[in-house]
C-alpha cells in the first residue's frame, strides 16, 4: 500500500530524474572516431567523460579534415567530443602518470584505442589500472583485436572493411571496388565497445569488480555481416556485390524514375501482391520467374529490367506517393542537405544547436535514442584542449600540488 500523501507523490513525480549514467566517471584516451563516438554516447547519457589528451595537439582529430571554421578544431572533433571535458595529460612523464593514477582511481570506465602493447609500454593497461581500481572496466579498442596474427596491425576502417569483407560485397557487379561510406567498422566498433562496457558494469553490481573489454573495427565490421554470412554459409559461395538490392528480398532496391532513383521494398509474398496491383502488373504475379520470393531473387536482372521499363514513365514522387499510399515502404533518395532540412528531421530533434566557446552556435547531430524518462542534453560542447585541467586537478584535491606537477611535465610535452 502506497502510504505516500497526494502532494508527496505529485512533487516526487515532478522531480527531475538524473540521467541512466550519471555518477559513472570515463577516461576517454581514445582519438579519431571509434573510441570518442562511443565515449560522446556514454556522456549524452550522463555519464562525466574526462578526454585525457596529449599536450601537443590533444587528438589528432583536432587538426584533421581540409576545412576549418573560426578556430583551430576541426568540424570532425566537434562532431565527436561533445558532453566531455578535457584535461591535458604527458603520460611519458612520471608526474603525467601519478596525475593520471590519481584520475583512474576516481573512475569506473576507462577506453584507450592505441596498437596492442602501448598502453602497458606507458603502465596505464588494464593490469596495472586494477590493482589500484578493481571495480574498473577498461576497454580497448583496435584493429584487430588484442590477440590474433593480425593484432599488430594497424587499423583503420578502410582496412577493416577490406579486411572483413565488406568492401568484397559491396558496389555493382563487376564494377570497381566500392567502401561503405559510412564507416561502419570505426562506428560499429564504438557502438559494441559500449555494449560491452555497459555488459561489465551491470555485471560489476553482482561482483564488485570490474573487467577487460576488447572491441575492434575487423570484428565490428565482420559482426555486422550477418546476411554475407548466411550466404556463404548457405550456398558454399561468397556474397557478391548487388548495388542496392537486398540478399533476402525481391524486389527491395533503388529504381529509375523518369526524373530520378528511388527506393522500394516487397519484403513479404503479401507486399508483393500490392506491389503489382500499385504498378498495374499483376501479370507479373503469375509469371514463373517472379511467383515467389526465391524465384525472384534467382531471376532477379530480368524482375529489374521489368520493372525499370514501368517506373521510367512517372516521376519519383509518383511512385513513391502511390507505394505508400498502398502501404508498401518505399522513400525518395535524399542527399544530405535535404535530409537535414526535412521536417522528420526536425520533428524528432535530429539537428541540434549547440554554443562554443570559439565557433559560437553549431549544428551537432541529435540524440538518435530518445528516453521518455531521462530525455538527454547537451551539458558540455566539445571541449578545447586542456580546458579544465585546472579543475579536475582540483577536483582531485591536488591543487597545492599543481605546480609541482606542472613542473614534472605533466601537463606539457
Amino acid at each position: 500500500m502506497d502510504n505516500t500523501a497526494p502532494d508527496d507523490r505529485a512533487a516526487t513525480q515532478a522531480a527531475p530524474r538524473p540521467l541512466p549514467l550519471a555518477g559513472l566517471r570515463v577516461l576517454d584516451l581514445s582519438q579519431v572516431m571509434a573510441g570518442p563516438f562511443g565515449c560522446m554516447l556514454l556522456g549524452d547519457m550522463g555519464a562525466d567523460v574526462i578526454k585525457v589528451e596529449p599536450p601537443a595537439g590533444g587528438d589528432q582529430t583536432r587538426r584533421s579534415m581540409g576545412f576549418r571554421m573560426k578556430g583551430e578544431d576541426s568540424p570532425g572533433f566537434l562532431a565527436l567530443n561533445r558532453n566531455k571535458r578535457s584535461v591535458t595529460i604527458n603520460l611519458k612523464t612520471e608526474a603525467g602518470r601519478e596525475l593520471f593514477y590519481a584520475l583512474a582511481e576516481t573512475a569506473d570506465i576507462v577506453v584507450e584505442n592505441s596498437r596492442p602493447g602501448v598502453a602497458q609500454r606507458l603502465g596505464i593497461d588494464y593490469e596495472t589500472l586494477s590493482k589500484r581500481n578493481p571495480r574498473l572496466v577498461y576497454a580497448s579498442i583496435s584493429g584487430f583485436g588484442q590477440t590474433g596474427p593480425w593484432s599488430q596491425r594497424p587499423g583503420f576502417d578502410l582496412i577493416a572493411q577490406a579486411m572483413s569483407g565488406v568492401i568484397s560485397a559491396m558496389g555493382l557487379p563487376g564494377g570497381e571496388p566500392i567502401k561503405s561510406g559510412v564507416p561502419i567498422g570505426d562506428l560499429g566498433a564504438g557502438l559494441l565497445a559500449v555494449y560491452g562496457i555497459l555488459s561489465a558494469i551491470i555485471g560489476r553490481q553482482a561482483t564488485g569488480r570490474g573487467q577487460y573489454v576488447d572491441a575492434s573495427l575487423f570484428e565490428a565490421a565482420l559482426g555486422l555481416s550477418v546476411w554475407e554470412s548466411t550466404e556463404l554459409w548457405a550456398t558454399g559461395r561468397s556474397p557478391q556485390p548487388l548495388g542496392t538490392a537486398n540478399r533476402m528480398s525481391a524486389p527491395y532496391q533503388a529504381f529509375a524514375a523518369a526524373n530520378g532513383h528511388f527506393v522500394v521494398g516487397a519484403a513479404n509474398q503479401k507486399i508483393w501482391l500490392t506491389f503489382c496491383q500499385v504498378i498495374d502488373r499483376m501479370d507479373l504475379t503469375e509469371d514463373p520467374r517472379f511467383r515467389d520470393n526465391r524465384d525472384r531473387l534467382q531471376n532477379l536482372p530480368a524482375l529489374v529490367a521489368e520493372l525499370n521499363a514501368v517506373f521510367k514513365t512517372e516521376a519519383v514522387d509518383h511512385w513513391v506517393n502511390a507505394f505508400i499510399a498502398a502501404g508498401v515502404p518505399a522513400g525518395p533518395i535524399n542527399d544530405y542537405a535535404q535530409v537535414m532540412a526535412s521536417d522528420h528531421v526536425a520533428a524528432r530533434n535530429m539537428v541540434m544547436k549547440v554554443e562554443h566557446p570559439v565557433e559560437g552556435e553549431i549544428n551537432t547531430l541529435g540524440f538518435p535514442v530518445k528516453l521518455s524518462g531521462t530525455p538527454q542534453e547537451v551539458r558540455y560542447p566539445p571541449p578545447l584542449l586542456g580546458q579544465h585541467t585546472r579543475d579536475l586537478v582540483d577536483e582531485l584535491g591536488l591543487s597545492d600540488r599543481y605546480d609541482e606537477l606542472a613542473g614534472g611535465g605533466a601537463f606539457s610535452q
